[in-house]
């Protein structure tokens, strides 16, 4: 019976002590640190991996993370310097650097995401606040906006502001400017972007009507480009063709002349070979001369003595 009570004794004994190194002993994995808290209090770190001690019941682990998080904020309505209202969606890179001070002042990961919220949202309305659209929109400051040279025109249409410092400068200004403020909670900000900028949907209204807007004016310019060059082609082509008609016209007048000239040079030599050939030929002239003259509708006032008559008054007449 003393035999079996010692060995009862030794089991109970081995059970405790297996029990109290269960409770003293632990592990940080290579992805862990961790923070050692007696009755809620922190008394010690455990920033590398393996196998590590602590006092058994009255002393606790609290791990945390020490790979690189990432932090992804909501999208923020915001104005920027020149009174656009674009909504931003902005993503960052953060690791505990100081567990300790990160423990005693956030507690857990909930904490860091709210202050972490806090903080960048505020640096990145201001930064947004402090700069034209386009800074916070184009890349980096040494890409030159482009214009719209497709009008032949002197307004400035497409003309984007010039790029002082760019966006990925900007970034980096929010970067500096949160840094020491979440250092103090013991955490490291390792970077901030920019994922999305859109417009709000008023601001994306103004913006297509105002592209449509330039798009009708340069389209107007071209069409008044075009009617201008059409009235100087209508304009040259009647000059062109004034011009043409006036040189058929003395053309046309310098044939009938000449024709008419030869005419009269074959009329002269058929009717003037003899006394009776050119009274045939005055006498023909003049009764062509009266069926021009004498019409329905004509009425002359001649006197008797007219040469136009002669022919009225019988042959004697016609022989003086």
């Amino acid at each position: 019976m003393k035999f079996g009570a010692q060995l009862i004794a030794v089991a109970i004994v081995t059970l405790i002590g297996t029990i109290i190194l269960f409770s003293s002993a632990y592990t940080v994995q290579e992805t862990e640190q961790v923070i050692i808290t007696q009755f809620g209090r922190p008394v010690g770190t455990a920033t590398n991996s393996g196998l590590h001690f602590k006092l058994p019941f009255i002393q606790e682990i609290n791990s945390f993370e020490k790979r690189i998080l990432p932090w992804d904020g909501d999208a923020i309505e915001m104005p920027t310097k020149d009174k656009t209202y674009v909504i931003v969606d902005a993503f960052g890179r953060w690791r505990i650097k100081d567990p300790l001070k990160y423990f005693e002042k956030l507690r857990d990961s909930r904490g860091a995401e709210s202050r972490l919220d806090d903080i960048l949202g505020s640096e990145i309305l201001s930064a947004v606040a402090s700069h034209e659209l386009i800074e916070v929109i184009r890349t980096t400051k040494d890409r030159v906006p482009l214009k719209d040279d497709t009008p032949n025109t002197t307004t400035n249409i497409g003309v984007l502001y010039s790029i002082e410092r760019g966006r990925s400068l900007v970034e980096q200004d929010i970067e500096a400017a949160a840094r020491p403020k979440l250092a103090d909670f013991g955490i490291e900000l390792l970077d901030v972007r920019f994922k999305r900028i859109n417009y709000n949907e008023t601001v994306r209204r103004e913006i297509y009507q105002r592209m449509i807007t330039e798009r009708q004016r340069i389209a107007k310019e071209f069409r008044s480009e075009g009617e201008e060059k059409a009235a100087e082609i209508l304009g040259n082509m009647k000059k062109d063709l004034q011009e043409i008609e006036s040189e058929a016209y003395k053309d046309i007048q310098k044939i009938r002349g000449d024709a008419d000239a030869e005419a009269a040079d074959i009329y002269s030599g058929a009717y003037n070979q003899s006394p009776e050939s050119i009274e045939f030929y005055n006498f023909m002239k003049t009764m062509e001369a009266y069926k021009a003259m004498l019409t329905n509708d004509t009425t002359l006032v001649l006197s008797t003595d007219s040469d136009l008559f002669k022919f009225f008054k019988g042959p004697e007449a016609q022989l003086k």
